[in-house]
């Protein structure tokens, strides 16, 4: 009879001890499909092997937007995970969202085992910085727009498959020989609004707001109604009249007609690439951005798009370690290295594009360098990028107002003053709730 109850205390024993070492659990909120998807799950696991304090799961939650409010609802209800992806358009919102946020600097610094923003490419650190320099959020899958094209398209319609074209008016020269050899579409772009206004507006060193297009107040206002956004809307009216350039809808809506083999030449994300190489059955090439040569003789700056990785406050002290411990595995040479290469997201660790070069990778594959030179230029206060609230809805207003324009509903010069307008409605609606 004395036996059961020390069978009990073993019992008991074990589980204390075993509920003593157990991993401590993190969750992760992210908005990776398909390919990407599959290369975060590989990230995740790789930490969780490689340590056994802490083990997170990753959990698909929807396209960004859907992630972003599912991640606020949560918040909301006091469910909200440990980390979240939010698209770059979401960093205002996030950063004033006082109280709900805990910086990740700050979260590494009194972890114990401090996040160095010296170490990731300036342009993508900067945006994701506090006024005092201090990381909010961890720079994560960093895409920049880029130019590809369809080589054996452009052979087809007898184009040089290695001179694509560099400006806006020689990809309309290039669409016309492609549609006269037979090519359902010359040129189409995916999220519109990232592209044809906010990278447009940097590529050309033109303000696309005030106040240093929002970085330096709550008050920044839009102006979409100056001369070069006019002239290059124009452009694409007249291209979309002709046939040489196709409105494909909103955000990505473009790949598919890229990767399908329909559109010759394409503007989208550097993060697309992989999902290209996977899944188009054409060798293609990538190039830096179009710009309107009747407005630059040399283009500037573009921007990055993507996402990062934001932290919800008031959880444990271990959790945080836990974070702190799997941001540092992100930022690894290697591991960001690896994500560069399989995505074509831009290697957002200075030592990752190092050792990409130098392992002759770009050389293999030409044009996969393009994102990283794009952006490591040094910018200026209109070609920094934009921080403003409610940012993926005035992006919503612009694309509902570039469908009106190509479907030549309205005038070019209407329909960017009632961006305006209602762009600007919106700001004024986020600085009084933010004040």
């Amino acid at each position: 009879m004395k036996f059961i109850p020390k069978a009990l205390s073993l019992a008991a024993l074990l589980a204390a001890t075993s509920s003593a070492y157990a991993a401590t659990e993190i969750s992760f909120w992210h908005s990776m499909e398909g390919t990407l998807g599959e290369r975060v799950s590989e990230i995740v696991e790789g930490f969780n092997k490689s340590q056994s304090d802490y083990k997170v799961t990753a959990t698909y939650k929807g396209n960004y937007g859907e992630s972003m409010n599912a991640g606020i609802a949560a918040y909301r209800a006091g469910q909200a995970p440990d980390i979240i992806q939010v698209f770059e358009v979401g960093t205002a919102t996030m950063m004033y969202s006082k109280g709900a946020i805990k910086p990740i600097q700050e979260m590494s610094e009194e972890a114990g085992n401090p996040i160095d923003p010296a170490k990731f490419v300036p342009g993508i650190a900067g945006y994701y910085s506090e006024a005092s320099g201090k990381l909010a959020s961890m720079p994560f899958n960093s895409s920049t727009p880029v130019f590809y094209y369809n080589k054996d398209l452009f052979a087809k319609a007898g184009l040089d498959v290695n001179k694509p074209p560099k400006t806006y008016q020689e990809i309309r020269e290039a669409a016309k020989k492609l549609k006269a050899a037979g090519v359902e579409c010359g040129y189409t772009t995916s999220w519109p609004s990232w592209v044809l206004v906010e990278n447009f507006a940097a590529l050309h060193n033109i303000p696309y707001a005030s106040k240093n297009n929002g970085f330096a107040g709550l008050d920044a206002r839009i102006d979409l109604t100056q001369d070069a956004f006019v002239k290059n809307f124009e452009l694409l009216n007249e291209m979309s009249k002709e046939g040489t350039f196709t409105y494909a809808g909103r955000g990505d809506a473009g790949n598919a007609l890229f990767s399908s083999g329909k559109c010759a030449m394409f503007t989208g994300s550097s993060g697309s690439r992989g999902s290209f190489v996977k899944n188009a059955k054409f060798e293609f090439g990538i190039d830096r951005l179009p710009y309107n040569s009747e407005i630059v003789d040399k283009p500037q700056n573009s921007v990055i798009g993507g996402a990062s990785l934001w932290v919800f406050n008031k959880k444990s002290a271990e959790t945080y370690k836990g974070i702190t411990a799997f941001f540092h595995y992100l930022a690894g040479t290697d591991v960001a290295a690896k994500w560069h290469q399989d995505t074509g997201y831009v290697p957002v660790v200075k030592a990752a594009y190092e050792k990409t070069k130098e392992s002759g990778f770009y050389e293999k594959n030409p044009g996969t360098d393009v994102p990283f030179l794009q952006l490591n230029v040094e910018t200026t206060d209109a070609s920094r990028g934009v921080r403003l609230g409610f940012l993926p809805q005035i992006r919503d207003i612009q694309e509902g107002e570039m469908e009106k324009i190509f479907s030549q509903k309205v005038s070019v010069k209407d329909s960017l003053a009632e961006m305006n307008k209602r762009d600007n409605e919106l700001l004024a609606r986020f600085e009084n709730s933010n004040k």
